[in-house]
């Protein structure tokens, strides 16, 4: 009798041992998986934020040439401007 529950007993070890490898095994697939995918969503928001620095640079460029392109061409009108009030002035 003892010879049998000793049997059972150990059977119900081996059972409950193999349910936690069992149960580990899940945990450890499910993090792996979680990991995997915020992998992912991490490489998603990196492209899109280089992305978007990328654009405010060339638009930061855009500006910086088209005030440039304003100045160099008020430059060229105070300078007709002025050469035309000269030569207005000395032919009075």
């Amino acid at each position: 009798f003892s010879r049998i529950r000793l049997q059972k007993v150990e059977l119900e070890a081996d059972e409950y041992q193999m349910n936690g490898y069992s149960e580990i095994e899940r945990e450890k697939a499910n993090l792996i998986n979680a990991t995997s995918i915020s992998l992912e969503q991490l490489e998603k928001s990196k492209i899109e934020t280089l992305y978007f620095e990328k654009q405010r640079a060339m638009n930061q460029v855009r500006q910086r040439v088209f005030q440039q392109a304003v100045q160099g061409a008020l430059g060229t009108l105070n300078s007709c401007l002025n050469t035309e009030l000269h030569f207005h002035t000395n032919s009075c």
